[in-house]
């Protein structure tokens, strides 16, 4: 890892789709890589979640994967593992537009100090910046739901974070937890590989036949929005998207295989027994419960409303105007994040053009113009 200048006008941290397109903008703007901005990021190299995800995700059966700014992904086999595809895309990016990440560097912990600025802390040393857009993501923050009997049961559990391939449970009896599209994908992958299994969701499935278009995509973000605004919480994805009805589904759900048993009541060291008192037999149970937010390292700031949430202002944080949080909220999408990263960037940059008239920052003459934007 080459190692920046540690003072900087605005930190990244993260360089997923919304990290990447934040650093986009603000280097178009004005700002240079490295000395105006600097991209922190954990992993060991580029792609974001995406690198993390299980092989048997191609690109044919992700949610989507957007285009970044001014750099299109183009058509890549669809059968290819999203992983591989995505992670090339990135690096690509990273390089096309000389962002500089600097990888792998863990953030612990942001603070403010005296003067004002935000200093972040990390395993590489400290980064000073007047402001922080924070892209984070979910993936390293898995929900596990707590119910009565996990403890005893003597079968694998994991998370949808550990799930590699489908053909690891041939034979075996999966009991899958979650309403959302991972869960419904994951059973249909396990039912192809010979396991049988029995679904587990806290309310009916909810199946939609309406396009995820853009206008869907608007809508969404518009009720996500309202809880933010408003310092709750964000919702599940599912609760807000539903699962779009596929042909693929729509079999699965005509051979039996997509039909829930209902909330699950507890486990049992054999299987699990259902809110309306039927049992099934269990030899592993696949936690599809979703993500939180990533934000452990923001902690330090006290940044949470008494209902839970952080109050959010488009992609500032309101009880800190200098923080912006994207990846967080009605940006949590592939949908959202470019557009969130690109608000985020432009909103820092104004706070920059403020304090760039008392301590100006140097813009190599040579820096890149590659696109418009």
């Amino acid at each position: 890892m080459s190692v920046e200048n540690r003072d900087v006008e605005v930190a990244v941290i993260g360089a997923g789709q919304a990290g990447l397109s934040a650093a986009f903008y603000l280097q178009y703007r004005g700002l240079a890589a490295g000395s105006g901005f600097v991209v922190l990021d954990a992993n060991e190299g580029p792609g974001g979640a995406w690198r993390h995800r299980w092989d048997s995700l191609t690109l044919g059966s992700a949610h989507g994967i957007h285009d970044l700014p001014r750099f299109e992904l183009g058509t890549p086999d669809p059968r290819e593992p999203a992983s591989s595809v995505v992670t090339r895309y990135y690096g690509a990016y990273e390089a096309e537009f000389g962002l500089a990440v600097q990888r792998p560097v863990r953030v612990l912990a942001v603070t403010r100090a005296a003067d004002g600025r935000l200093h972040i802390s990390t395993d590489r040393g400290v980064w000073r910046a007047r402001q922080v857009i924070n892209a984070t993501g979910t993936w390293d923050k898995p929900y596990w739901p707590s119910y009565p009997g996990q403890r005893e049961f003597r079968g694998i559990q994991l998370h949808t974070r550990d799930f590699r391939s489908a053909g690891d449970f041939t034979g075996r009896r999966v009991l899958v937890v979650g309403g959302g599209t991972s869960a419904v994908q994951f059973l249909l992958q396990l039912h192809g590989a010979g396991a049988r299994t029995v679904w587990s969701t806290r309310r009916p499935p909810e199946f939609t036949s309406r396009p995820f278009d853009a206008e869907w995509g608007r809508g969404v973000e518009r009720a996500v929005r309202e809880r933010t605004r408003a310092g709750l919480p964000p919702a599940s994805v599912v609760s807000t998207t539903k699962i779009l009805l596929t042909p693929q589904y729509q079999k699965g759900i005509d051979d039996g295989v997509l039909v829930s048993r209902g909330p699950l009541a507890r486990l049992t060291p054999d299987g699990a027994v259902f809110a309306d008192g039927s049992s099934a037999a269990a030899d592993a149970v696949l936690w599809a419960t979703g993500f939180r937010a990533s934000l452990d390292h923001l902690s330090p700031l006290h940044l949470r409303e008494p209902g839970g949430g952080i109050r959010m202002d488009g992609p500032r944080v309101v009880k800190l105007p200098q923080l912006f949080l994207v990846g967080y909220g009605e940006s949590a999408s592939t949908l959202g994040a470019t557009r969130a990263g690109r608000a985020a960037a432009l909103a820092a940059l104004q706070g920059w053009s403020t304090s760039s008239r008392e301590n100006p920052v140097t813009v190599p003459s040579s820096q890149s113009r590659r696109s418009t934007a």
